[in-house]
């Protein structure tokens, strides 16, 4: 018998995977209005929200969102963007800009499993050994 994670099933009901529509025209992955969301502002602190790119900035923004944001924001999160596709970056981790049990939330979630080396250098960390 498979033991179900009771937290990816809980999110699994919520983060269903949407229809593809012409999303292409619109340059985003499931359809979704092709704008950060004013409240959503406060996540992307040190940038423009207006000069965001959902395409380019595609990994920034889900990094954002899952080690920052709140259920709204995950909600709209996994409707702008495939659940592939956040797996994809939370797979290919940025150097220094996750937190620790953060990372460790979503490739559980995921079954993502890391080399060590991988998963030290992506940790945020402020007092980093050289």
């Amino acid at each position: 018998m498979v033991k179900i994670n009771p937290v990816r099933k809980k999110l699994s009901q919520h983060f269903k995977p949407t229809k593809p529509s012409n999303s292409k025209k619109r340059g985003f992955s499931n359809g979704v209005k092709a704008k950060i969301p004013q409240k959503m502002k406060w996540l992307f602190w040190s940038y423009n929200i207006d000069s965001i790119d959902l395409r380019d900035d595609k990994d920034y923004i889900i990094t954002q969102v899952l080690n920052h944001g709140n259920w709204q924001d995950l909600k709209w999160l996994f409707r702008a963007y495939s659940q592939k596709e956040i797996k994809e970056v939370v797979k290919n981790p940025g150097r220094g800009v996750w937190f620790e049990k953060v990372l460790n939330f979503w490739s559980t979630l995921f079954n993502i499993r890391f080399k060590k080396d991988i998963q030290r250098k992506a940790i945020f960390n402020i007092n980093p050994t050289f």
